[in-house]
């Protein structure tokens, strides 16, 4: 079965490449996160949309978040040596536009705007967040624009409503249950 309206990449030039490579991952939903740090390195934060489990099992569990290298939240983190992935609940869409630079202000501010708390680790932990990992960084690669940072997991905290805010075709979702088939 061909599709009349796909084409191939073969011969295309890297604008066109990059648009369809935008347009295909804006296809992709996935959960939106905040990355927090603080330490020596200064206090930052930045909202992600690449941020996945590494493994479960090793000495600590382990994920991996990207940043753009021009970010101050990579920098900090980087400094810190730790952060925080807050996975958003499904209301905190103002949350994610703030840490996303969609809120206006200053970046020293943001922190300001919302309620938080200090984490065991130290690492900012978003109040309302339905899954908050604190991590060690374990190691970090700048790959082209984006730094690929592994985190050893050390602490977890749960809330009672497990509903993540989502992102996909260029704007925030929900999930929903959808029924089984009867076929």
């Amino acid at each position: 079965m061909s599709n009349s309206n796909a084409s191939s990449t073969l011969g295309e030039g890297m604008d066109t490449l990059r648009a369809r490579f935008v347009e295909g991952m804006s296809r992709a939903a996935t959960f939106v996160a905040v990355a927090t740090t603080d330490g020596p390195g200064g206090r930052a934060g930045v909202t992600v949309s690449s941020l996945t489990s590494v493994s479960a099992d090793g000495d600590q569990p382990s994920i991996l978040v990207c940043i753009h290298h021009l970010s101050p939240a990579a920098s900090a983190i980087l400094a810190n040596r730790a952060f925080c992935a807050n996975l958003l609940g499904e209301d905190q869409q103002a949350v994610a536009n703030l840490f996303a630079g969609r809120g206006g202000g200053e970046r020293a501010d943001r922190f300001s705007q919302i309620p938080w708390a200090t984490g065991p680790l130290g690492q900012p932990v978003l109040t309302g967040a339905t899954a908050i990992f604190e991590c060690r960084l374990a190691t970090a690669l700048l790959w082209e624009t984006h730094h690929i940072l592994v985190g050893r997991v050390l602490s977890v905290r749960l809330s009672d409503r497990p509903e993540a805010l989502l992102y996909g075709q260029r704007a925030y979702r929900r999930a929903v249950h959808l029924p089984e088939s009867e076929s």
